[in-house]
């Protein structure tokens, strides 16, 4: 439970925040599906569901408020994860509610507020239904290997990160030695193992890949970052699954016709090395994003953001983001 406190926020606010269990499925493109019964491919294990509430609660503080503008990350469907819309409750002040998706697929809800009277609040709550299912290892991973001709979907996930030092030269020089002689599956795995013996798991500020491997420890952003860095640097697209309170890496390998899918991995905690028992909610997968409201800047994790104006100059607004189990 470590990468939701150290979320780098826009300005200074309070958020909600609470671990939660849950459940998934929904087929993607390049992606397993549950009907999918080759022995190379992961296949999708038990559901579970559950309620999952996002949103934010504004006060108006000190006097009246203008032009208020919110984005916040919401889930999206997956291939072993399906959402639905259950309700929205949105009061009066709130002009409107809508949905984007960013590239990369992350899928962020935007609430516009025009004024708010000192000492008001306005909220915009959206209730969703999580089906997320656990991920089950594929029958024979030796059919498996690495892209020799990534396309350009896939490519993002080969160069650096923020946190992820693809091209440290330590980072470089351990995965070459880690992945010499091997192939596909079996390499993957080596490096695996090798994140895990050379970090060890404890709770810090977050310092990415390169500090972790020098420090000889890290928590679960710092064991995902360097299991990534490591897999790019053998040329292994790979990628953060940001789930709640948690993440973990994924890793994109293909079969003999070409055909490819990602693979979970858990870095920090129980190993689990190409499936994922665990079913907590996916918020977002990838770690290189770029916000039309943050422009200049590139992102690990799309954070919540907002923005508003004070009339004469006094005011402001408080916001509580809201992100539980309902």
């Amino acid at each position: 439970m470590c990468w939701l406190r150290k979320l780098p926020s826009v300005r200074p606010l309070p958020l909600l925040l609470a671990l939660l269990a849950a459940v998934v499925a929904s087929p993607a493109p390049g992606q397993f599906t549950a009907t999918e019964t080759g022995s190379a491919a992961p296949t999708l294990g038990d559901a579970r569901t559950q309620k999952f509430r996002v949103g934010l609660v504004v006060t108006a503080e000190g006097g009246t408020c203008r032009d208020i503008y919110a984005t916040l990350p919401v889930p999206a469907d997956w291939p072993e994860q399906k959402v639905q819309i259950l309700q929205e409750d949105v009061s009066p002040d709130v002009r409107s509610l809508r949905y984007r998706t960013l590239p990369g697929g992350v899928k962020q809800m935007i609430v516009e507020i025009p004024s708010l009277h000192a000492g008001d609040k306005a909220e915009a709550i959206v209730t969703f239904s999580l089906e997320r299912m656990s991920i089950i290892p594929p029958v024979d991973p030796a059919k498996l290997s690495i892209p020799e001709k990534p396309d350009r979907a896939l490519r993002v996930f080969l160069g650096p990160s923020p946190y992820i030092e693809t091209r440290h030269p330590k980072i470089m020089k351990l995965a070459k030695a880690t992945g010499e002689d091997l192939e596909g599956w079996q390499k993957v795995e080596a490096i695996y193992d090798t994140v895990r013996e050379k970090v060890e798991y404890r709770n810090g500020d977050l310092k990415g890949a390169a500090r972790a491997l020098a420090d000889g420890w890290g928590d679960c952003e710092e064991l995902t970052c360097l299991f990534i860095a490591m897999a790019r640097a053998e040329g292994i697209p790979a990628r953060t699954v940001w789930v709640e309170g948690h993440c973990y890496p994924e890793f994109y390998l293909v079969d003999a016709d070409g055909q490819g899918w990602w693979y979970p991995c858990q870095a920090a905690g129980t190993r689990a090395f190409g499936g994922m028992p665990d079913q907590l909610p996916i918020l977002q997968k990838g770690d290189t994003f770029r916000d039309p409201d943050r422009p200049g800047k590139t992102l690990r994790y799309v954070s919540e953001f907002i923005r508003g104006s004070a009339k004469d100059g006094v005011g402001s607004p408080k916001v509580e983001w809201i992100r539980e189990g309902a």
